[in-house]
């Protein structure tokens, strides 16, 4: 018999011999008793891994924001005239009632006297008419003239009076237009860059005004937060309205990249209702800023805290992952009869809560002390031998200040 002829008769006994050698070898590596499962035969995986620790969590809603002064006011005139001097500088801090500009005051001081020269001219012939009134009222009693005349008289000095009183409010007006012509700070804050010099023709229509007076320490930061969050902040707010004794909701700026917390402040007020065009609802901080880290119109990310969680169950936020069932870690416990640093991990099933790029909250399928594996997870299934490479510790809560 030939090498083809043999091949060709015990050609399937060799395919099914080799079929079930092949199954023996992948049930020895892959079975409770084989080496990958004892690390007999196979180095061990090396991971990293961290104790669930249990701690206090604040819960931040995060939203993006604009930086407002809390004073902002355009500095205008109320009369029309030609400036004359300004008395401020650009950048300058004032306080209310300060001097920062005149205007010509001689055609109000002119309007002024010719008001008050009316006004005394007028009370005159009020006088002589109210002494005149008075000698008819004696007349009348004695009949030495009649009641058509004295009625007269009456009605002139009620003319006489309203005219003087007319007068008086012309000399108010005057004299108060003569006031403007001292253009005061109405707040105090600082001044921005002027929009007008010396010497020019100002009117109180201008729309430029003289200059802007902001108030920057205080600032406030106007942010949005998703409608779906409101059922978070309302009633924290609402309480903390009620009872003023209650610390207030702390806000916290960041910068743009969220890499330099800018400053703390606590939120001052909510929007009572949700815009329908954003599905967002606007929310306003107010930051003491004396350091001025905060500038207006500046685009900052703001952090409110809401609540705290106590005694949260916490693990750094690279243990948790995701999977066809949901969210798992790998929780590593001390391998009996093996020499420390081997442990055995176990596939556990848990509902993650508040999660930050460092940390993530453990509600539920995870106890404070467990270990969980933090790195090197690709390489684990459930129920397999590791080696505890290093461990590290998971972070703390962010303090709020």
């Amino acid at each position: 018999m030939n090498a083809v002829s043999f091949l060709r008769r015990y050609r399937k006994p060799v395919v099914w011999a080799a079929l079930v050698f092949v199954l023996f070898l992948g049930w020895r590596l892959f079975s409770a008793d084989g080496p990958a499962r004892t690390g007999m035969g196979m180095d061990m995986p090396p991971v990293r891994v961290a104790t669930a620790l249990a701690q206090d969590v604040p819960h931040f809603l995060n939203g993006l924001g604009t930086v407002m002064p809390s004073v902002d006011v355009l500095v205008k005139s109320r009369v029309d005239g030609q400036l004359l001097r300004l008395h401020f500088q650009e950048g300058q801090r004032v306080r209310a009632g300060d001097l920062l500009a005149e205007i010509d005051p001689r055609p109000f001081e002119a309007a002024l006297m010719q008001a008050e020269g009316n006004l005394a001219r007028d009370q005159a012939q009020l006088d002589n008419a109210r002494r005149d009134l008075q000698r008819y009222a004696k007349l009348t009693k004695g009949d030495f003239i009649a009641v058509q005349q004295y009625e007269t008289q009456r009605a002139l000095v009620r003319q006489y009076e309203g005219t003087v009183e007319a007068d008086r409010a012309a000399v108010a007006s005057a004299r108060l237009q003569l006031e403007y012509s001292r253009i005061t700070a109405p707040v105090g804050g600082r001044l921005g860059l002027r929009s007008v010099d010396e010497g020019n023709q100002i009117k109180s229509s201008d729309a430029d005004g003289l200059v802007r007076i902001t108030e920057v320490s205080p600032c406030d930061v106007l942010f949005t937060l998703p409608e779906s969050q409101v059922a978070l902040v309302a009633p924290a707010f609402v309480a903390r309205e009620r009872d003023r004794s209650l610390a207030p909701l702390p806000v916290q700026a960041w910068d743009r990249e969220q890499k330099k917390l800018l400053a703390v402040g606590f939120l001052l007020s909510l929007d009572n209702q949700i815009d329908a065009t954003t599905g967002t609802v606007r929310l306003k901080a107010r930051f003491a800023n004396e350091d001025n880290a905060l500038f207006p119109n500046q685009f900052v990310n703001a952090r409110l805290m809401v609540r705290t969680l106590e005694d949260a169950v916490t693990v750094p936020a690279g243990a948790v992952q995701l999977g066809s069932r949901g969210s798992y870690v790998y929780v590593a416990a001390p391998k009996e009869g093996s020499d420390a640093g081997e442990a055995v991990v176990s596939l556990r099933q848990v509902i993650p809560g508040i999660t930050t790029a460092r940390m993530a909250v453990i509600e539920q399928g995870l106890k404070a002390g467990e270990v969980v594996v933090v790195d090197g997870l690709d390489r684990l299934r459930d129920g397999i031998s590791v080696k505890i490479a290093a461990s590290t510790e998971t972070p703390r809560a962010e303090a709020v200040e």
